[in-house]
């Protein structure tokens, strides 16, 4: 039967059906996929619309197959492909299996993410291979930031915020851990069934990463930290000090021709054309989480940054060191967010250093005031602010405008206003007139003439009234 344009989808029994067998089926797609809830409430919409479609005289069935298919493909394998993640793209950097030192239970477990941009954890798994604990993730990553996960409660670690509370214990013998992506891939684990592969109970220092691009069950690439109870939401350090590491550096032979590594550092060449090109200061969220400072590679060939440095110049002096592996691509960004710098960007005034490895400054750049929630860009010849953020992406100059410009825009406008002040004979300034839109003047001419016309009608009528009183 061809609906009626009185109809309300769903009073058919045979509407009821369909909508109940679709919602089934959209259902198993969208936890198979990890569609979010809106992209699945939106693709419900989708299917009543075909449904109805076939019925309207301009949509033959060649027409409504067609429209069927780009939809689904537009709808449901896009959002996967785009948000696909590689292994070890998320890893498992830093565990605290032992507790603090104010309780055993205060255990925490520490993600990273290697990629260069944000990651969506909604939906992904972190559990033991006895699924105790086994964590379900909400929330994000930040490009090269951490993610922490705290038991039970927010006081496991009292200067840092959990990105996730859990519940369930971490063996002390040891544990098989894996982190799963909302369609179930292996995206990182460590198989410490027969034993932790680092870190002190006595002491609860933990059990850090080395290098968090290499596999985690390579028991070589996990260290005790050097400072007990680790670093949480920091990037790890170079790990415990121990007898066996002293007599290695004891016994390592010395050569008096070897350079020192400062020495090195500083009679090593780095290319340029690595600058600052976009910095966020003063965004609508909380300072702490969302400012940022973006890193540009001019130059055709990609450049690794281990070791190079930025910098602020203003009020307390914070500095950020790139660590090993830190590979920017050819004319390719990098951004980076202030939970992972610590790097304080002021609203008043700041400024920004980028230094290489011998301590050549390679770029900086200085602002006064920062705009809310605009961005700080660099263009041909200028720093301009802009409301259209870009982060890891080219500058967009079309909503940019300087401080200068905006100064000039400003005198201009008050240049305007006294030369367009009215006379004491009652007439506009002829600048002002010529300023105006000709058919905004006109139209103001035809409602006074208008107005002036019907004053005059009435006073004409009451004179001529007055004159013959018994017309």
């Amino acid at each position: 039967m061809t609906p009626r344009l009185g109809d309300t989808y769903g009073s058919r029994p045979k509407d009821r059906i369909f909508l109940r067998n679709n919602l089934e089926k959209l259902q198993t797609t969208r936890q198979e996929k990890s569609l979010p809830p809106a992209l699945g409430s939106l693709s419900i919409i989708i299917i009543i619309f075909f449904k109805n479609l076939s019925s309207l005289p301009l949509f033959k069935p060649p027409a409504v197959c067609f429209f069927k298919i780009i939809t689904v493909l537009f709808f449901f394998f896009p959002a996967s492909a785009i948000s696909a993640v590689e292994p070890l793209d998320v890893v498992i950097n830093e565990i605290s299996w032992m507790g603090t030192k104010v309780s055993y239970s205060d255990e925490w477990i520490e993600l990273y993410n290697n990629k260069n941009e944000i990651v969506s954890l909604d939906g992904w798994v972190l559990k033991a291979e006895d699924e105790t604990p086994k964590i379900f993730l909400t929330g994000e990553i930040i490009a090269f930031g951490f993610y922490i996960l705290e038991r039970t409660d927010d006081n496991t670690l009292p200067n840092i915020s959990a990105d996730k509370i859990y519940t369930g214990s971490l063996e002390n013998a040891g544990e098989f851990l894996k982190l799963l992506d909302g369609s179930g891939n292996l995206i990182d684990s460590i198989n410490c069934s027969d034993g932790w592969f680092a870190g002190d109970n006595s002491s609860k220092q933990t059990m850090e990463r080395k290098n968090p691009k290499l596999s985690g069950n390579d028991p070589g690439n996990w260290q005790t930290s050097r400072d007990s109870e680790g670093t949480p939401k920091i990037l790890n350090n170079e790990g415990k000090i121990t007898d066996d590491n002293r007599k290695e550096l004891s016994e390592s032979p010395q050569d008096s021709n070897v350079e020192t590594t400062t020495e090195k550092e500083i009679s090593k060449s780095y290319p340029a054309g690595i600058v600052i090109n976009e910095i966020l200061p003063s965004p609508e969220g909380p300072d702490e989480q969302n400012e940022w400072i973006e890193i540009f590679n001019q130059n055709d060939f990609e450049v690794n940054l281990f070791g190079w440095k930025i910098k602020d110049g203003v009020g307390k002096i914070t500095s950020y060191t790139f660590p090993e592996e830190t590979i920017i691509k050819t004319k390719g960004f990098l951004v980076l967010y202030r939970p992972v710098t610590k790097i304080v960007l002021n609203n008043d005034e700041d400024k920004l250093i980028l230094l290489k490895p011998n301590g050549e400054i390679a770029d900086e750049v200085f602002y006064q005031k920062a705009s809310r929630g605009q961005s700080f860009n660099r263009s041909d010849s200028d720093w301009l602010w802009s409301s259209n953020l870009t982060p890891g992406s080219v500058n967009n100059i079309d909503d940019i405008f300087s401080l200068k410009e905006s100064k000039q825009k400003e005198e201009k406008s008050a240049e305007f206003i006294s030369e367009a002040s009215i006379q004491k004979t009652g007439t506009i300034n002829e600048k002002v007139l010529k300023n105006k839109n000709p058919l905004s003047v006109l139209f103001i001419a035809l409602i006074i003439a208008f107005f002036s016309g019907t004053i005059f009608f009435f006073l004409k009528k009451s004179v001529v009234s007055k004159k013959d009183p018994e017309g």
